[in-house]
């Protein structure tokens, strides 16, 4: 049965790396070189966009803007994009930036409470930047109408704004416009202290006849960021509207597709989304709207998600307003779930990729988050969040490692079965099948320690792997951030000489813990006397070793971890059960002189 027993787990396992290779082997990678490939890729735009233009026209009557009338050549600097044109400053505790008066564009927004590395004299993350520069990012809102409105605030509008005017969480700023038709457009901006913005518009007609204008928002973006692994994390075109619900369109869908045009809404969001940071918009309730994901490559590419509400109808000496929210931020989950009830926006939690096992996913952030708040490190939460995985299994696994050292009790009459019946396998496998249910034993049983561990493997990974609160977060020692690989490599001797190594070959000393842990774990029980599952056997930890090496520190600790803690389960549960602990024997094996076998 321990060929068995060892055949399944070793079958499990294989599983458990084609999977991890497949699915997670190149989303580090991809992550630990963004940052820097991001720079490279920015200067490249900027080079191949001299001379094209960096502004984004009004469209003609009818539709939400999206060509291009007004050239302006693209800079690489972001202080000279930003003096180009009149602004409103913002300032909140949690970001910095203006509003850009031509279009009312909030198109410069630092986050202040996030950098590009740990360094802590790194930039602080630019979410979003001027059309002028390379990876020009924005939010704007303005007004459809026709030729009855005359002209209505749009890209190319420019705002009055009141004198010295600077927007914080208690000072929302005013902004207006009027047309050649006697529409009075004001505009009342205001953000919280974190990261949603309230744009208020208000139409008076001071003219004679009834006008009829719509509504529209929509967020463009110029560069096509380096994205993780789409099996990972979905980044690009999101929103949730109408009756199909969440949308979600890769960059090179929509660059194929060129345009995605959902069924009209009553309620919703939109926008783009990025791995940590997103910018998305909430329509009015008060019309219903159309939502359109866009591709254009007229001159400069660029994507947008957008809506256009249902015409405004605004009668003569009356007034009508409009609501938008826009989030342009970080998506902390704390706060995101807080938007979503207290903004009652609909399913603003999908904002961030749970994945298809989010019943999994979310309770394991949950989980994690609150040891965080009590401990006050995610390194000593995942530690504590290992604990508790194993107390709330501990019944199954306990049940398993009893199974488990029932087995190796027995070994000797499972030997004799096979010698009496080594010519016969069906009578072989009745004989065993037999003695499982006299001694009660179950054959499965070493398996499920192992396949417990790959759903809560899943779920920790993608929690290190999506969540902000978890980048940039510290352990102790050399590992300043959980969700990065373990930064020290064997290979250049932990730092001691002056090369990095290639990423393959990267090996920190956490995943090293790890793979000792793991080869322990494996040497309690006896070794297989097949070659091959003896080879696969031996050979497994070193490989999880090296596949790890490029994993998040986070995750390869909690695996170092419980692996420690299962040694400690199994060893004390067969001490019990009066079963002989392999590991030593197994240990002291490796370095005997095998027998030469007889001439």
């Amino acid at each position: 049965m321990g060929n068995n027993r060892n055949f399944l787990i070793t079958i499990a396992l294989s599983v458990l790396i084609l999977t991890l290779w497949q699915v997670f082997y190149m989303g580090p990678r991809i992550e630990r070189e963004r940052e820097v490939a991001q720079i490279e890729a920015q200067r490249t735009e900027a080079q191949k966009q001299q001379g094209a233009s960096g502004e984004i026209p009004a469209a003609p009557q009818g539709a939400v803007p999206g060509s291009n009338t007004s050239p302006t050549a693209v800079v690489e600097s972001r202080e000279q994009a930003v003096a180009a044109s009149q602004r409103v400053k913002i300032e909140t505790p949690s970001i910095a930036g203006s509003i850009n008066l031509t279009g009312a564009r909030i198109d410069d927004v630092l986050l202040k409470d996030y950098r590009v590395t740990v360094d802590k004299n790194s930039p602080n993350i630019d979410l979003l930047n001027p059309s002028a520069l390379p990876n020009g990012y924005y939010a704007e809102i303005g007004f459809v109408g026709n030729a009855d409105t005359g002209a209505v605030p749009g890209p190319d509008t420019v705002w009055t704004a009141e004198p010295n005017a600077v927007l914080t969480p208690t000072t929302p700023v005013t902004l207006t416009y009027t047309n050649e038709k006697g529409l009075t457009f004001k505009r009342v901006i205001s953000v919280d202290s974190n990261y949603m913005f309230t744009v208020t518009d208000t139409v008076t007609n001071s003219g004679s006849a009834p006008v009829s204008l719509s509504n529209y928002g929509r967020v463009i973006r110029f560069d096509k960021p380096l994205v993780a692994s789409t099996y990972v994390l979905f980044e690009g075109l999101i929103g949730v509207t109408g009756t199909e619900g969440l949308h979600e369109i890769k960059y090179a869908a929509i660059e194929k597709d060129r345009q995605v045009l959902p069924g009209k809404s009553d309620d919703g969001w939109l926008g783009i989304t990025d791995k940590y940071w997103a910018v998305a918009m909430v329509p009015s309730s008060k019309q219903s709207f159309q939502p359109r994901f866009s591709y254009f490559d007229d001159g400069r590419s660029r994507y947008q998600s957008d809506y256009m509400t249902d015409p405004l109808t605004v009668a003569p000496g009356q007034s009508s307003t409009v609501e938008t929210l826009v989030f342009a931020g970080a998506k902390e989950v704390a706060k995101i779930n807080a938007y979503e009830k207290d903004l009652n926006i609909r399913q603003f939690d999908l904002l961030i990729d749970w994945g298809w096992f989010y019943f999994i996913t979310k309770p394991m952030f949950w989980l994690i988050d609150n040891l965080y708040k009590l401990l006050g490190n995610f390194g000593l939460a995942i530690l504590a969040t290992t604990v508790l995985v194993k107390a709330i299994f501990f019944p199954l696994a306990n049940k398993s490692y009893k199974s488990m050292a029932k087995m190796k009790m027995v070994q000797p009459k499972m030997l004799e079965i096979r010698e009496k019946y080594a010519d016969d396998k069906m009578k072989q496998q009745q004989a065993m099948m037999e003695l499982y249910k006299t001694e009660k034993i179950n054959p499965l049983a070493g398996c499920w320690p192992v396949l417990i561990q790959i759903p809560v493997f899943f779920a920790l990974y993608k929690v290190l792997y999506i969540t902000i609160e978890m980048r940039h977060a510290p352990f102790f020692g050399w590992i300043q951030d959980l969700a990065a690989p373990d930064p020290t490599s064997l290979l250049n001797l932990f730092g001691l000489l002056p090369f990095a190594s290639p990423d393959f070959l990267h090996i920190g000393v956490w995943p090293i813990i790890m793979g000792i842990t793991m080869f322990l774990q494996m040497r309690m029980n006896p070794t297989p006397p097949d070659p091959t599952q003896a080879m696969i056997f031996n050979w497994m930890p070193v490989v999880f070793t090296f596949m790890l090496g490029s994993f998040p520190a986070g995750l390869v600790i909690y695996w170092a971890w419980n692996n420690t803690l299962s040694i400690i389960q199994q060893g004390v549960i067969m001490k019990r059960q009066g079963a002989k602990i392999e590991l030593w024997d197994n240990l002291i094996g490796m370095f005997r002189k095998k027998p030469k076998p007889a001439e």
